[in-house]
C-alpha cells in the first residue's frame, strides 16, 4: 500500500542518511554553518501575512546571526509540499533533507516521527527555560510521539466560516446558528445572484474539512469510527455525506478544479459570499486584499439538532521539525526559537493567528477578524482535529478525502463512500 511503501521508504532513507553523515565533518571553526528550511510558500512571491511574517523571521535570523549561522529557505507551494518533502527524505543524501522543515501535527508529522526523520526536540526545550515560554504544555500535544515533542508548534487556528457583510446586509439575511438556517441564507444568496459558497474540491483537503465538520456536527464519534467500535457506515456519516450533497449546489461552479487559493480569492475578491477555512486564511486575505478586512465576518460552523455540541471547533497548527540527521543542531534549534520568539510571536497575533506563546501584542494592531475568531475560539467547548489528520495514519486521512471528493463529484453515494473508508480501516488499520 502506499503508506507502508512510504513508511518503509522514510526508514530506509533515515538509514542511509545515519550511516552517510556519520562520515561527514561539522562545520571547522570560524566557518559560518549553513542550514535549510523547507516552507509551503513563495516568500519571494506571497501576499499571505504570515508568510512574510516568516520571511522577516529568516532575514532577522540570519542578520543576528551572521558570520557564524545562516538559513536559506526551500520553498515550494501547499498542493506539493509532502511530495516534495518526501523526494529529499527518500533521496538516501542526509544534505538534502532539510534541517529545519514545517509539519502539519498528527498523522503527517507520524511520516517523519515513525521512521525517526524528526529529531526529539524534549532536551532542546528544557534547557534555558524555552519551553516556559509557551501558553502551556497543550499545545505540544499535537506534536508529540510516543511521549517525545517532534514538533514545535508554531501558531493556532480555528476553522470558521467567513462571510460578506455586505452581500449579507443587502440579501437581508443574518448569519446562521443552525444548519437548516445555513440553507435557507445560502438559497437567497443564490437568489440574489451571488454564489453563496466558495470551497475547493481540487484541494481535497478543503472540501473534507466540511466533511469532518458535518459528520461531527451529526455526532459522530470519530474514536469510536476508528477503532472499529462503530462502522463508518451510519446514520449519522450518511447523513453527514447527504448534507455535503445538499451544500453543493451552492459551490462556486468551479469548485472541482479549483484550488485552495482560488477558492480562496474568490472570497476576497468578493466573488463569493462564504468561505469555509481556518483563520490563518485572514493574513493572505488582508494581504492580498486590505479592503477585505472592513466587510469581512466570521461565524462558527452551524450546529445540527441531535448531534455534537455546536461549539466545538476544527483546530490545528503549524509546526516545525527538525531532522535527525543535521549537523547542525545548534543552529537548527537557534532558528526554531527566532521562530518562536517574542518578536514573531507577536507579529502573529497581530495579523490574525493565535499565538503559542506567552508574548504580548497589541491587540488594536491585530485584523477586525482576528477579534472574532477569538470569540470563538473561547466560547469553544472542545477542539478536534481534521478527520484526514486524524485518522492513524496520512494513508487512511488521503483516503477519507479521496472518498469525499469522489462523493461530491457523483462518482459514488453517501453509502458507497463510507463503505469504501470502512473497508479500507478494516483491511488496513484495525489489524
Amino acid at each position: 500500500m502506499k503508506g507502508k511503501k512510504l513508511l518503509s521508504t522514510l526508514l530506509a532513507g533515515a538509514m542511509i542518511a545515519s550511516t552517510v553523515f556519520a562520515a561527514v565533518p561539522a562545520a571547522a571553526d570560524g566557518e559560518v554553518e549553513e542550514i535549510t528550511w523547507m516552507f509551503w510558500d513563495d516568500l519571494d512571491a506571497t501576499t499571505d501575512e504570515m508568510s512574510l511574517t516568516f520571511k522577516d523571521t529568516i532575514e532577522r535570523f540570519n542578520a543576528d546571526y551572521e558570520g557564524k549561522y545562516h538559513v536559506t529557505p526551500i520553498t515550494t507551494n501547499l498542493e506539493e509540499y509532502y511530495t516534495a518533502l518526501n523526494a529529499r527524505v527518500d533521496s538516501g543524501k542526509p544534505e538534502e533533507i532539510p534541517d529545519v522543515f514545517i509539519c502539519s501535527p498528527g498523522a503527517n508529522l507520524d511520516d517523519y516521527a515513525i521512521p525517526g526523520v524528526a529529531a526529539v526536540l524534549d532536551e532542546y526545550l528544557e534547557a534555558d527555560g524555552w519551553k516556559d515560554t509557551f501558553a502551556s504544555d497543550a499545545v505540544f500535544a499535537g506534536g508529540t510521539y510516543d511521549g517525545q515533542i517532534r514538533a514545535i508548534p508554531l501558531n493556532t487556528a480555528a476553522a470558521c466560516c467567513f462571510y460578506n457583510k455586505e452581500m449579507f446586509e443587502e440579501v437581508g439575511v443574518e448569519v446562521p446558528t443552525t444548519y437548516d438556517e445555513f440553507l435557507d441564507v445560502c438559497a437567497k444568496l443564490k437568489d440574489a445572484g451571488y454564489t453563496p459558497i466558495t470551497i475547493s474540491a481540487g484541494t481535497a483537503w478543503c472540501l473534507s474539512m466540511l466533511a469532518g465538520y458535518l459528520c461531527d456536527r451529526e455526532g459522530v464519534d470519530l474514536e469510536k469510527v476508528i477503532s472499529g467500535e462503530e462502522s463508518w457506515v451510519n446514520d449519522k456519516t450518511i447523513a453527514a455525506g447527504e448534507k455535503l450533497l445538499e451544500l453543493s449546489q451552492y459551490f462556486q461552479e468551479t469548485a472541482a478544479t479549483d484550488s485552495n487559493d482560488i477558492a480562496t480569492a474568490n472570497f476576497y475578491d468578493e466573488e463569493a459570499a462564504i468561505l469555509i477555512q481556518g483563520s490563518w486564511v485572514i493574513a493572505q486575505m488582508n494581504g492580498a486584499n486590505p479592503d477585505i478586512e472592513d466587510i469581512c465576518g466570521v461565524f462558527q460552523f452551524p450546529a445540527i439538532d441531535g448531534g455534537n455540541d455546536p461549539n466545538r471547533i476544527i483546530a490545528k497548527s503549524d509546526s516545525l521539525c527538525m531532522s535527525s540527521q543535521t549537523q547542525h543542531p545548534e543552529a537548527a534549534i537557534a532558528l526554531m526559537k527566532y521562530f518562536t520568539d517574542d518578536i514573531t510571536q507577536s507579529k502573529t497575533a497581530e495579523i490574525g493567528k493565535i499565538p503559542v506563546t506567552k508574548a504580548e501584542y497589541d491587540p488594536e494592531k491585530a485584523p477586525a477578524q482576528f477579534g472574532d475568531v477569538m470569540e470563538i475560539f473561547g466560547n469553544a467547548s472542545s477542539t478536534f482535529g481534521f478527520y484526514n489528520e486524524s485518522l492513524t495514519s496520512s494513508e487512511a486521512g488521503a483516503y477519507f478525502d479521496d472518498q469525499m471528493v469522489a462523493m461530491y463529484l457523483g462518482k459514488v453515494t453517501p453509502e458507497e463512500a463510507f463503505q469504501a473508508v470502512e473497508d479500507f480501516f478494516a483491511e488496513n488499520i484495525r489489524k
